[in-house]
């Protein structure tokens, strides 16, 4: 009777993952030898890696990854791209998300941007990050919508609050006045308090230009690079030789 009223109220807690662990220890004599205390941090591992795994399938789901497969441990070294070990290392810490800092990816067409992006992206949600991945036009394209049907404040308010906003393709088409004016807005409600991380074929040099009005890409850009990493990624396409750019 008191095992039935202890599982009912795992249950009334919610305590899934801790029932099933106790259920299973009940069902296995050999458990019964270890210590009360013993048994009990068995029990409360078992509930915390469960919270904890469903945390981060939650992230993961939120942040719409390109590659969700992706991830620091099978990045390849082995394609002469100027990739350190011990730059991803440093930045696979997510130390510069908690200070706040941005991360600016750039190199050419099939290199693997967009899967380094995702492995730091999904190593951001295993430390607990809330990440969102956007392709630049896409994005530009949502907010465009958000203006429209009403929903702008709300969306803005979503991206102002996500810990790490990866905009991928950068400048990969043209800008109108209105995207220079929601880009200026988004970097300024992010700028010192979240991180962003940009990913582009178009060096740095060149990001003035492309956003055409100097005053506001002045702006956006101080606030994008003031306090950015830097990780150029160099070399020829590795589509030709690999089945998926890592």
């Amino acid at each position: 009777m008191l095992t039935e009223q202890t599982i009912d109220k795992m249950n009334t807690l919610k305590l899934t993952a801790m029932r099933t662990a106790f259920e299973q220890q009940l069902a296995q004599p050999a458990t019964h030898d270890l210590p009360f205390e013993e048994r009990l941090a068995l029990l409360l591992d078992r509930e915390i890696l469960h919270r904890e795994n469903r945390r981060l399938t939650r992230l993961l789901q939120l942040a719409k990854l390109r590659i969700p497969s992706a991830c620091i441990e099978d990045l390849n070294y082995r394609q002469p791209r100027g990739l350190q070990r011990s730059q991803m290392a440093q930045l696979a810490s997510c130390q510069w998300i908690e200070q706040r800092h941005n991360l600016v990816l750039t190199g050419p067409t099939g290199t693997g941007k967009t899967y380094i992006t995702c492995a730091l992206a999904q190593q951001a949600c295993r430390q607990g990050f809330s990440v969102r991945y956007y392709r630049m036009p896409r994005l530009l394209e949502q907010v465009a919508i958000a203006h429209g049907d009403g929903s702008y404040p709300r969306l803005m308010k979503q991206l102002a609050a996500t810990d790490l906003l990866i905009i991928d393709d950068w400048a990969i088409a043209p800008l109108t006045k209105a995207h220079r004016a929601d880009l200026m807005e988004l970097v300024e409600d992010r700028h010192g308090l979240r991180s962003t991380l940009i990913a582009s074929q178009l060096p740095v040099e060149h990001w003035h230009d492309y956003l055409g009005e100097p005053t506001l890409a002045d702006a956006i850009l101080d606030r994008l690079l003031q306090n950015a990493h830097r990780l150029p990624i160099q070399g020829a396409s590795m589509r030709t030789s690999l089945p998926a750019a890592t």
